[in-house]
C-alpha cells in the first residue's frame, strides 16, 4: 500500500498525538522508517538518518525506534535470522516473508482480519486475551524463485 511521504509537521504532529514529545531525532527517524517501507533494520534507519543529522549515534536512533514501538506507532518484526526489521503501524496487516530473500510485504485484508477475530473469539482460549492478530506467513515471491 502505498503512501506518500508526509511533511516534518506532520510528522511532529503525529508524535504529539502519542505524546511524545517533538524532538529533531525523533522527526528524523520516524520521517525515515516511513520513507523505507520496505520494513528497514535499525542500521538501515540509521544510514538514513544520519545524512540529515550527521553526528547522530546508534544509540539514538534504537532508543527513539524503541520508544516509537512502546508508543504503538511501529512494531518489530523478527525475522528467521534473527534481524530486527521495523514496520509502521499504519493500519491493521499481515506479513509475507520469503526467507530465500528476507523480503517482507505488507498483507492487507480486511475479511482475514474477521475471520481471526471470530476465530478466536469462538476458542475461549483459557487465560488469555488476544489484542491484537497478526499473521508472519512464510513462503516465496514467484518473483524470487528460481
Amino acid at each position: 500500500m502505498e503512501s506518500m511521504i508526509p511533511s516534518n509537521q506532520e510528522i511532529a504532529l503525529k508524535l504529539s498525538r502519542y505524546g511524545l514529545k517533538v524532538t529533531p531525532q525523533r522527526v528524523a527517524v520516524l520521517s525515515a522508517l516511513i520513507k523505507l517501507s520496505h520494513h528497514p533494520t535499525a542500521e538501515d534507519i540509521f544510514r538514513e538518518v544520519v545524512q540529515s543529522i550527521p553526528g547522530l549515534s546508534q544509540a539514538t536512533v534504537y532508543n527513539t525506534l524503541d520508544v516509537l514501538v512502546q508508543r504503538g506507532i511501529a512494531s518489530k518484526i523478527a525475522t528467521s535470522s534473527d534481524i530486527m526489521r521495523y514496520d509502521l503501524i499504519d493500519q491493521p496487516h499481515h506479513h509475507l516473508f520469503d526467507e530465500s530473500n528476507s523480503r517482507i510485504e505488507d498483507y492487507y485484508d480486511p475479511e482475514l482480519d474477521q475471520i481471526l477475530k471470530m476465530y478466536f473469539s469462538k476458542k475461549k482460549i483459557k487465560g488469555f486475551i488476544p489484542h491484537e492478530i497478526k499473521l508472519h506467513v512464510t513462503g516465496a515471491f514467484r518473483d524470487s524463485v528460481v
